[in-house]
């Protein structure tokens, strides 16, 4: 199980994401209103945080939205989990697409610690069944149909 610690979106590609606390998840889309939403394989961006905890550890000063990503959960190491497997908060089904991407350039993050985690703990998902989710909600891995 795991627990949405914070669920962010930015207007315009590019730009640092900021917590918006609940958001509407639309099927074949990602979450309304946000930049990265569309018919793609990357509607949705996730990563663990307990990894963000151990990245500020190091000096790294990030809020919520810093690695563009949309969910921050509790409880999973999202990297360690195959591509394929699927997560439901709510209503919502969220399935694991892509694990990590390639950073063409350095980020604000990587400037100020040498070190970015989004390119290798960060996911990706498309949203299967849409609803709602905000701050505190339970998550959990759930079989495929």
């Amino acid at each position: 199980m795991g627990e949405v610690m914070a669920l962010c979106i930015s207007e315009k590609r590019g730009t640092q994401k900021i917590n918006i606390e609940e958001g509407n998840f639309i099927e074949d889309f990602g979450i309304e209103k946000d930049a990265h939403a569309g018919k793609w394989h990357r509607q949705v961006s996730l990563i663990s945080h307990e990894q963000i905890e151990a990245f500020k550890e190091r000096g790294a000063k990030v809020g919520p939205g810093a690695f563009g990503e949309n969910l921050i959960v509790k409880g999973f190491d999202f990297k360690h989990l195959p591509v394929g497997t699927r997560f439901q908060c709510n209503d919502v089904i969220l399935e694991m697409t892509q694990i990590g991407k390639q950073c063409h350039h350095h980020c604000q993050i990587y400037y100020q610690v040498g070190d970015c985690i989004m390119p290798r703990e960060g996911v990706f998902a498309r949203v299967i069944h849409g609803g709602t989710i905000k701050v505190g909600d339970e998550m959990r891995m759930i079989e495929n149909d």
